[in-house]
């Protein structure tokens, strides 16, 4: 028998999570230049269109599929979901006790796997080609995302999750240090904007970013307190710590902001707002809300130092900050989940460092986040590799094409045409 409570929260989770991923085509596109407006939107709305099909064909089977027992991928014994209906009606006649239909799990997996995939492309706006990134994600979605989920989130014969004892509650590794890692190859192999450490990047519409931040916000919730699986107390602690620590993020960064230029920003709050909501992901529902507030706190001074010291000084052009937010983020996330875990909210025998004076949780959080960066950095370089060879040795626009805009160059629209009467 199935519970109602449970399948309507997590319904509604996936739908929320759902909901991130063109909430995150407004944050970026906002965040970007007015003549890559609507490239840098489709690029995460495309995503919706690439990986709602790989993740149907090939994507659960590779992550959630088979036995549990190999420590790397899932199986291949349910593509193209073989076997779902049956399943579903199966569960719908049991008398057992099931919390929620397996098919649930399928589409709130699938909204991760869409948001993560659109956080890369904040890395590569304005300069890289469509079809080339389009091909890069497709792979992508399958080459490292779904194996990186089962690793972590794979029970007990995981690599990361269950081997090496790393706790992610809802996607530290899986979703903000593989994401922020991948932006940060990309826009390495790219290279830098025209005009990169020359010229101001200014966003061009403050109100979008204010708009998609807020429906990241909305969106997390799901994110975060859907991660629990049951509409239960550690659905609510989880949500309860997305709020707080994003608070704390938005109100840091405004510190931060008025202490280096001496001006709070909305885009600066907005900006803290999502970075909250990483370093939380990890340990959502794990720890007390004091150490969310902390968390918060403590991620924006380090987003912000990424952000505005570290492109400059090593020369990267992450365009719109998905290594400096989510990557720098999850790792602090997940490094501070190995402090302040609380030891009967853990999934393993360990508890954090402060609670028990024993470092063994934090290692393991510190080799989790260590073999995601290997195995997900070396992947990353052969696909880009792949790609490039695709695209006939060519994943950036010609000068011309990024002088002009993607937006005209790319797709033929624009975001704002000229008014005199009629669109010209």
């Amino acid at each position: 028998m199935l519970d109602s409570g449970s399948t309507a929260f997590m319904m509604v989770s996936a739908m929320l999570v759902l909901f991130m991923t063109p909430g995150l085509a407004f944050f970026y596109g906002g965040l970007s230049r007015r003549k890559n407006v609507v490239n840098t939107m489709l690029m995460s709305f495309a995503v919706i269109g690439i990986v709602g099909i790989t993740w149907v064909i090939a994507g659960w089977s590779i992550a959630y599929g088979g036995d549990g027992s190999n420590p790397v991928i899932g199986g291949l014994d349910q593509l193209g979901l073989s076997g779902t209906v049956a399943d579903m009606l199966a569960e719908a006649a049991s008398t057992d006790e099931i919390a929620y239909p397996a098919v649930v799990d399928i589409v709130f997996q699938m909204a991760f796997a869409l948001i993560t995939c659109a956080i890369v492309t904040g890395s590569v706006a304005g300069r890289m080609r469509f079809g080339a990134l389009a091909a890069f994600i497709a792979a992508w979605s399958l080459v490292v995302y779904a194996p990186l989920a089962h690793m972590v989130w794979g029970g007990d014969g995981s690599l990361i999750g269950g081997i090496i004892g790393a706790l992610d509650f809802a996607g530290g590794d899986v979703v903000h240090i593989s994401s922020g890692l991948t932006g940060l190859v990309l826009c390495i192999a790219l290279g830098a904007r025209k005009g990169f450490g020359i010229k101001a990047y200014r966003p061009h519409n403050v109100p979008f970013v204010a708009l998609g931040a807020g429906l990241l916000w909305l969106g997390w919730f799901g994110f975060n307190g859907g991660s629990a699986f049951a509409a239960d107390g550690i659905a609510a602690l989880a949500i309860l710590n997305t709020v707080v620590s994003s608070s704390a993020g938005l109100a840091s960064w405004m510190i931060v902001e008025r202490i280096a230029t001496g001006k709070p920003t909305l885009v600066g709050a907005c900006t803290g707002l999502v970075a909250g909501l990483v370093v939380v992901t990890p340990s959502a529902g794990f720890v007390e809300p004091w150490a969310a507030v902390v968390m918060g706190l403590v991620v924006s001074p380090a987003c912000y130092l990424a952000i505005s010291h570290l492109k400059g000084r090593f020369g990267y052009d992450d365009a719109l900050d998905a290594f400096g937010c989510h990557g720098i983020g999850g790792i602090l996330g997940g490094i501070l989940t190995g402090v302040f875990c609380v030891p009967e909210l853990s999934w393993t025998e360990y508890g954090g460092l402060l609670y028990t004076g024993d470092a063994s949780l934090l290692v393991s959080q510190l080799l989790g986040i260590l073999v995601t960066a290997v195995l997900v950095l070396a992947a990353d370089a052969v696909l880009v590799v792949i790609v490039r060879a695709m695209f006939g040795g060519r994943l950036r626009v010609t000068d011309a094409e990024e002088a002009l805009g993607l937006d005209v160059a790319a797709h033929g629209e624009s975001a704002y045409p000229a008014y005199t009467g009629l669109d010209i």
